[in-house]
This record gives structure tokens, sequence and C-alpha cells, in this order.
């Protein structure tokens, strides 16, 4: 028999809603092989989901929960705007994400194994859930925007749940990839450098102070795309960084659809 991984499995889940025990089975029954697995599947039960899997899911909502320095956030996926604001897949994903906060990944996927099937037959799309984050901070503050299609948790070492807030809400939307400018990757850095270098070749400018604007360029770089260092939409001229005061940013993460 095959020896079917983890990712394969969560490959033809997303594909399909099937739950993982059956779409390990048909892995197996198919030597590995996902499409054929997905007529194993059509043979069987899971046919209604199975039928879907080929559908793309371009739609879909985040989901939040949190309490007590606790957040935790997931992306419910679908196919149409029209299915993202059904009631039933609202209070499917409501459930998973509380799943998600109160007991872990484990539980969140075990809900999401129970009730994903039946819900994508009885709305007549795929779903399938996205990323999933859990985070723990002294503080945690949780935004998602009105149109629930960006979601933002931000954890900081002090202050209130409405400054975490606020931080968060501000990273909706200025999409910074870091919380501080150290943390901009090497490779990005060195990505923006070559084309940096190709502009000011074609402008003539001299040898000896390429280095001084490339050093100014990578600094400006470095703060644009990190968190504590932008402008605070809420505050202009200020950062982020001035208006946590002592508090700093312990967790971070922002998902979209």
């Amino acid at each position: 028999m095959t020896n079917i991984d983890a990712k394969a499995v969560a490959s033809l889940r997303a594909r399909t809603g099937v739950s993982m025990m059956q779409c390990k089975s048909a892995l197996e029954e198919a030597n590995g092989d996902e499409e054929m697995a997905i007529d194993i599947l059509r043979k069987k039960g899971a046919s209604a989901a199975a039928k879907k899997a080929d559908r793309e899911q371009t739609e879909g909502l985040i989901f939040t929960a949190e309490s007590d320095g606790k957040a935790a956030m997931i992306r419910l996926d679908c196919e149409t705007d029209f299915v993202a604001r059904d009631d039933n897949f609202k209070e499917l994903g409501q459930s998973i994400v509380d799943a998600l906060l109160s007991d872990g990944v484990d539980a969140a996927k075990a809900v999401a194994d129970e009730k994903l099937p039946g819900m994508v037959q009885k709305l007549g799309e795929n779903i399938s859930v996205g990323e999933m984050e859990r985070k723990e901070a002294a503080v945690a503050g949780v935004y998602v925007h009105s149109n629930g299609k960006i979601g933002v948790i931000v954890g900081l070492s002090s202050g209130s749940p409405e400054v975490a807030r606020d931080v968060a809400m501000h990273a909706a939307a200025m999409s910074p990839l870091y919380i501080t400018p150290n943390d901009v990757s090497q490779d990005a850095v060195n990505r923006e450098k070559a084309i940096w270098e190709e502009q000011l070749a074609q402008e003539g400018k001299p040898a000896e102070i390429m280095a001084k604007i490339m050093a100014g360029k990578e600094k400006k770089f470095r703060e644009d795309n990190a968190l504590i260092s932008q402008e605070f939409v809420k505050e202009p001229g200020t950062t982020v960084d001035t208006f946590l005061g002592d508090a700093q940013v312990t967790e971070y993460v922002r998902l979209a659809v």
C-alpha cells in the first residue's frame, strides 16, 4: 500500500471538503493519485462534495474569537460572495474558530471534518478552511474589516485590548509584512537592491554616493514594511512604536481573502 502523507490528505480535503479519514482512504485506494481519489469519492457517499473539487474558491470570510489574552482567526473559503454572506456559512466559520480558540488546532479540524461535507452539500459550493492562527499574549487585540475579508491579531507586552485593536486596525489598512525593521528578510532587501542599483545606474549617480543612497533606500524600505515603524493611521506624524509607548508588539498575524 502506498504511504500517504498528511500533505496529500490535506490537499484532497481542501479540494473536496470531505473528511480527513475519507480522503486518506481514497488516496490509499488510488495509490496516491489525487484525481483518481476524487473519482473514488464520487462513487461513494461523498460524491456531492467531490464533484465540486475542481471549482475555484476565490471568496470567503475571516472569522475571529478572543478571550483573556488569547485570540484565534481562520479564513473560510468558498466560491461566491453569495455563499459567504449566508448565515449557515457564518455559523460554520464561527464554530470552527471558537473551537480553535478554546481547544486548539486539532479541535478546530475535528469540527471542520464533522461539519464541512454537509455544508458543501447544503450550500452547493466547494468550501474549505484556509489558514488558521492562534496567538497568546499579555494583551491581545483583534480587528476584522467591515467587509469581513481582512483580519488581524496583535499581541502586546502590556497596555489594553483597545490599544492592541487600534494597532490591528492599522495593520489591516497598511498591510505590514513584519513587526520590526530588523525582521525584514535579507532576501526581500536584496531583491529591492537589484532594482535600486539599476535605477541609480540609469540616473548616472556617481559611485562615491551610491552606497549612501542605497543605505538610505534600505532603511526606508525596512521601515515602510514593518508594523512598528509605519506612520500610525489614527495619528499622522506618529509611528506605531511611539503610539505604543512602553508596550511592545509580541504577536502579529494578518489574514485576507
